[in-house]
């Protein structure tokens, strides 16, 4: 009988004769996520941060390299990543060990590899999220008292740090402001407005910018070429659009439709990608566009259903409507768009077609119509429902004429498309807009030179910026008689005592002469302010009975009047341009002061 049983495992390590022990199969290594995998590690790695990766570049190559950074941005643009590299190019030794501070660090040497490898005892990471209160932050302040185990700067990286507490924000001031000369201070928030001014003032700081578009495409088009994938380009660019600027997120979603498409094993297409996303088909948009434009009502609601069919949500029907009207509009402004490759061939070649059809004022409509549309959305009950209204209301509106068209016809005489015919006859539609601006109280333009009148008054005391003074001239003056140089007054009870003596200065200084200015007992005038109120309210009253007004608000439904606005003429100044003109003659002065 053997020294084991048959059925016995072999005993660990070697066997009495010497023999190898059996090898277990090796484990399958953990799968790394892209946004991790493809983390850069260079200056040169950063994509859509040229801005930044230059003016740090010239720092080290000046060695005029702060002691403290901000970094600000969205999620995903790389905040985290450039403070680990800056990190790296501060403590880089080169792959001889003799090298110093430099934008392009070796990977190689102890330094890189141990910050590379987040086990670095001198770069500190530290979450303010989770880390928010003043103790938290006396640690930090403690630890920089300390050199460097064996680094050449101690690098604290505080990541979200926004969320710190007032006090350890206080706490941070000093420190942050004068730091031994080993220590670098990287500091990254989301959110830059609520880090209080007196942090950011002791920092240098960087804001990361959103990536392009096009940018993201073509660095997840090099990665999933790296990765052996096979992916349309139209899903890459879905996949770009939905990651709003983002890598990390973009990269995110790059491996979802990888594990998404895995199961076919074929090309990841567009469709897919929209499917997983839950975006409309591109092609589905330029459709349903298409049938708005028309007024074809129910061709846009078939369209509409079959992308609801397939997954799409419709607010983001709505929404990617929204950006095929702003591309539309860029295309109506720039044509040389249509020739851009950053942008696909659908949309260079349908987009350009269909914005040539259309007009600025039409996508205007079209811009600001979806625009409160989506907010409706947002609030109704069944967002399939809201977003169906809307198209219909789209469509309805796509043979009514543009404002400014509507007003030529109304004041022409013609008819509205959609309303009742405009009232013709006298003070009717029919008539020209300056006759009918004159029959309804347009303004009469001054004859010049003038009299001078006590609005003259008031407005001088504006220009010479007596404030006070024309505050109360406009609300607690009742005017009973103005002669110059005489001008005779009831005050109301609001009004300052020195009222009258500040008035008798401004106008000696401005004329050169004394004026009498007399209080009365008799009601006068109203205050300026109370006749420019009842003005504005006839105003408004006559505004709203006005033919054209109500032709444009029988045609436009819901529309009503919110304000008016007066225009000064060219022959209706504000203030006279000559004082010294307009005062009555010297015999007449005397005439008035002997009265």
């Amino acid at each position: 009988m053997g020294l084991f049983e048959d059925d016995d495992p072999p005993p660990p390590g070697p066997s009495l004769f010497g023999d190898e022990p059996a090898t277990a199969p090796p484990k399958a290594a953990a799968y790394r996520v892209l946004a991790r995998k493809y983390r850069p590690t260079t200056f040169n790695d950063l994509i859509g941060q040229d801005a930044l990766v230059r003016t740090l570049r010239n720092a080290f190559a000046m060695n005029r390299i702060a002691h403290a950074f901000m970094l600000t941005g969205v999620r995903g643009v790389g905040k985290t990543t450039t403070a680990r590299i800056l990190a790296r190019a501060l403590n880089c030794t080169g792959a001889d060990g003799t090298g110093g501070p430099t934008p392009d660090p070796c990977g190689v040497c102890e330094n890189c590899k141990a910050i590379l490898a987040d086990r670095h005892p001198d770069v500190v990471e530290m979450d303010a999220a989770s880390n928010t209160g003043v103790d938290d932050v006396r640690e930090i302040i403690e630890a920089t008292r300390f050199k460097p185990l064996s680094a050449r700067t101690k690098v604290f990286i505080i990541d979200e740090v926004h969320m710190l507490s007032k006090a350890a924000f206080n706490a941070l001031l000093k420190t942050l402001e004068e730091p031994p000369p080993h220590i670098k201070f990287v500091l990254a928030t989301t959110e830059i407005r609520k880090v209080p001014v007196t942090v950011l003032s002791r920092c240098q700081r960087f804001d990361l910018r959103r990536v392009a578009i096009e940018v993201l495409s073509a660095h997840f088009t090099r990665i999933a070429g790296a990765e052996g994938i096979n992916i349309a380009p139209g899903a890459l660019t879905h996949i770009a659009r939905a990651a709003d600027g983002s890598v990390r997120d973009g990269l995110s979603l790059l491996d979802q439709a990888i594990a998404r498409g895995a199961e076919d094993g074929g090309e990841i297409t567009a469709a897919m990608a929209a499917d997983m996303l839950g975006l409309a088909d591109r092609g589905f948009v330029f459709d349903l566009m298409d049938a708005v434009v028309k007024g074809d009502a129910a061709e846009a609601l078939r369209i509409s259903d079959d992308s609801y069919s397939r997954g799409a949500d419709p607010s983001l029907l709505l929404s990617d409507l929204l950006g095929l009207a702003h591309l539309l509009t860029r295309f109506k402004s720039v044509p040389k768009l249509a020739e851009s490759a950053a942008l696909p061939e659908l949309e260079r070649t349908r987009g350009a077609a269909l914005a040539q059809a259309l007009s600025i004022p039409y996508l205007g409509r079209l811009w600001q119509m979806l625009l409160k549309g989506l907010q409706e959305v947002d609030t109704t009950p069944d967002k399939r429902a809201g977003a169906e209204m809307i198209l219909i209301r789209l469509c309805h509106v796509a043979d009514l004429p543009p404002p400014g068209e509507l007003i030529r016809r109304l004041t022409e005489g013609g008819e509205a498309t959609g309303g009742s015919p405009s009232p013709g006859g006298p003070g009717g539609a029919g008539q020209a807009p300056r006759a009918l601006l004159a029959a309804n109280g347009g303004i009469i333009p001054a004859p010049t030179p003038r009299a001078l009148t006590f609005q003259d008054v008031v407005a001088l005391s504006a220009a010479r910026r007596e404030v006070m003074l024309y505050a109360h001239l406009r609300q607690s003056v009742h005017l009973v008689r103005f002669a110059p140089p005489v001008i005779e007054l009831r005050l109301s009870p609001t009004a300052p005592r020195d009222l009258v003596q500040s008035l008798g200065r401004l106008l000696e200084a401005e004329t050169g002469r004394r004026w009498t200015i007399a209080l009365s007992h008799q009601p006068g005038e109203p205050t300026i302010d109370e006749a420019e109120g009842v003005a504005t309210a006839q105003t408004r009253d006559a505004a709203l009975a006005h033919p054209l007004v109500q032709a444009i608000l029988d045609t436009f439904p819901g529309a009503r009047v919110e304000t008016l606005t007066r225009h000064h003429t060219e022959d209706e100044p504000e203030i006279p341009a000559d004082w010294a003109a307009l005062i009555p003659p010297d015999e007449l002065y005397e005439q008035e002061m002997s009265e």
